[in-house]
């Protein structure tokens, strides 16, 4: 799925207001200009809720109050009790900033979104679409002197500083409110989920959690600031560190929770009621030795770690990607060591030994259900019955008919003709349109499985695609292979050899608007961070999973996306060593109608061949283990190799050598 975008949950107006509506019931957008105000039937009144808000202002002394759309760990995707921002406004996108003063309400978010805004916040709220102006808005709402409210929990180091900088010029003043106040008047706010917490089985566990807590104390000690204590916001590094798992955002296997780790203790900080009696005896939660976990509650993390930094040689390690404000404004400077990614999340993004075969274990079996949906695809849409939506449920069901399925990885994005040009459109009853082989259209869908989590994107045509499809689709692919067939030194960055995936778009006019790749997990986050290819990703490392997703969208017409997962192995070369490539894992054959061929290189046409071996060799003795006789020979069919005729021509960008591509990618690592 497309890195850049961040993938939150779009939550339901019916999990909001009861009502049972959704944005896109509405095909007409508010009108605050006439009287009375014209309201779509999916809008939210908010008036009661911003009346008992501003009361909590006036409790507080602050003249104006900023509601962020994210959770206490700055995660992508946030839990239903976390969308403050959708309760107070109405408005569910999965990006954006309220703010309320004593007088006005106003939301921010992106041009993805302002449609959708229009159509579900009432005439109480103003859509600010530029967010370069919100300081500013700020500036002109708030008094000089006046005090702006924030939830600490809710900002990172970096929006706090932001806001600071171009707030206290004009003398305005940021303050700190621990407890939030948009959670006093959400009468009716969700719960955390009751689950227990469950911990992975052994046979996809190389290191125990024992093991990762000495890996991690051993970088500790190493580093030459001496940190004291290791603090673990991010719910992915607790997950990571314990082997254990949980069900308290959608999508997503994690579960509420910070870790303060120190070179002799551990403190885990949760919803301690979920702890069974099991696991309390797997973290040898009894005792108080170096490698005993000491349960402790979630909210009582504020607390535990004022109490440890007043001792006089405590230094903490943070992690400023993804540590709140609330805790980092605990720490005195002298006491802090930061980073960008704490040792968890860079020692993470190395999968070992048997994550590795597992993770690939789970792409088998994923591509045995996009097979079985593909071919179900070419029989079902020429009959006229089928949707974007119940494409979506088609794939899910297969899914969860593999071994070890634990639901999708993320909300499916099953899209034709213009709306597969929404990078980020999943379809609901309101906005799905009927497959026909007249358009285009893309999967973009993911697993949960126990032993890996997968993401692939496949785009098809049933028809006759136009030139130009077939044209753009064959450059989309170019970049896929390009990437794919890159050879680069071990610590390259992903940011350097990007442009490889959009370098055939280019020369004819083309792009896309989205990230080329993310980091994948075993079990965990459809998007793993730090992994990819952007610029602030870190250098990639034999062992690391990523996607390969390069695109293009045509407004209004169709969408083009093909994305693969692929594991960083060893390259052989001819006279260095240290040197990488990419495996790809996904194995599912493109739509060979939608190639052409001709504007391939040599090099190319031999990848893919060879990728499509690789899909005889693996799929075919499990599709027969399965009995999928049909789905076999379906396979079979759609990776019969390419033939590339002496008239063929290459595109100049892509006749590249091998020795050309590795010295491409050296030297742009040595500009970087």
């Amino acid at each position: 799925m497309p890195s850049s975008y961040g993938w939150f949950l779009a939550l339901s107006l019916a999990a909001l207001t009861g009502k049972g509506a959704a944005f896109a019931e509405a095909r007409t957008e508010r009108n605050c200009s006439v009287s009375p105000p014209y309201l779509p039937s999916t809008v939210v009144n908010t008036t009661l809720r911003l009346q008992a808000l501003r009361e909590a202002l006036r409790s507080h002394n602050i003249s104006a109050y900023i509601i962020p759309g994210t959770d206490a760990h700055l995660s992508e995707y946030i839990a239903p009790r976390d969308a403050r921002m959708a309760f107070m406004t109405g408005f569910t996108g999965s990006a954006g900033t309220a703010v309320v003063t004593l007088t006005k309400a106003a939301q921010w978010t992106d041009s993805r979104y302002w449609v959708q805004a229009e159509r579900q916040m009432d005439c109480n709220w103003e859509l600010e679409k530029d967010a370069s102006t919100l300081a500013d808005w700020l500036l002109s709402q708030v008094p000089a002197g006046g005090e702006i409210g924030f939830d600490p929990f809710l900002f990172s180091l970096e929006t706090q500083a932001r806001y600071s900088m171009d707030l206290a010029p004009g003398n305005r003043i940021l303050k700190s409110i621990p407890d939030n106040l948009v959670d006093t008047v959400w009468t009716d706010r969700p719960r955390v989920p009751p689950d227990n917490l469950t911990r992975l089985p052994d046979r996809v566990i190389e290191r125990t959690w024992q093991m990762k807590v000495d890996h991690i104390r051993t970088q500790m000690k190493d580093s030459p600031y001496k940190p004291t204590a290791l603090l673990l916001s991010a719910l992915d590094e607790t997950a990571w560190l314990f082997n254990l798992r949980g069900n308290d955002i959608p999508y997503n296997p994690f579960f509420y929770a910070y870790t303060l780790l120190t070179l002799d203790q551990i403190w885990l900080f949760a919803h301690t009621e979920r702890v069974t009696e099991e696991l309390k005896v797997y973290l040898n939660a009894s005792c108080t030795q170096s490698m005993c976990v000491q349960l402790k509650g979630y909210d009582g993390v504020r607390t535990a770690l004022t109490e440890y930094v007043t001792d006089r040689g405590a230094k903490v390690w943070v992690g400023t990607e993804y540590t709140n404000y609330a805790l980092y404004e605990l720490i005195p400077q002298e006491k802090l060591m930061t980073s960008d990614y704490s040792p968890v999340l860079t020692t993470k993004a190395v999968k070992d030994h048997t994550e590795r075969r597992v993770l690939k274990d789970a792409h088998v079996r994923d591509a045995v259900a996009v097979i079985q949906f593909l071919m179900w695809l070419e029989k079902a849409v020429p009959e006229g019955k089928e949707t974007e939506l119940t494409a979506a449920q088609y794939v899910n069901d297969r899914r969860s008919k593999q071994k070890d399925s634990r639901g999708p990885s993320f909300d499916t994005i099953s899209a034709s003709g213009p709306n597969a040009a929404l990078a980020h459109y999943s379809p609901t009853k309101e906005s799905s349109r009927k497959l026909t082989v007249e358009e285009m259209y893309l999967v973009d869908s993911g697993g949960q499985y126990l032993d890996g989590t997968t993401d692939i994107t496949r785009t098809v045509h049933w028809g006759t695609p136009t030139a130009f499809q077939r044209e753009a689709f064959t450059r989309v692919l170019m970049g896929n292979i390009e990437i794919s067939r890159t050879i680069f030194p071990s610590g390259t960055r992903g940011s350097n050899m990007e442009m490889l995936g959009r370098r055939a778009l280019w020369e004819v006019g083309l792009n896309y608007g989205h990230g080329t790749g993310h980091g994948v997990g075993n079990y965990f986050g459809v998007h793993e961070w730090p992994v990819g290819f952007q610029s602030n990703n870190i250098p990639f490392r034999e062992g690391m999973f990523t996607s390969i997703e390069p695109g293009y969208y045509k407004d209004n017409d169709f969408g083009i996306r093909i994305e693969d997962v692929a594991v960083i192995v060893p390259a052989s070369t001819q006279y260095g060593n240290n040197y990488l490539t990419f495996d790809t894992v996904s194995l599912v054959p493109y739509d060979r109608k939608l190639v052409d061929v001709t504007l391939l290189s040599h090099g190319q046409v031999q990848w893919l061949n060879n990728y499509y071996e690789t899909i005889r060799e693996v799929m075919g003795p499990e599709l027969e283990r399965q009995g999928l006789a049909q789905e076999r020979q379906w396979m079979q069919k759609h990776t019969e190799p390419f033939v590339q005729t002496a008239g063929s021509r290459a595109v100049p960008c892509t006749a590249l050598s091998s020795s050309s591509l590795i010295l491409t990618v050296m030297v742009t690592a040595l500009l970087h």
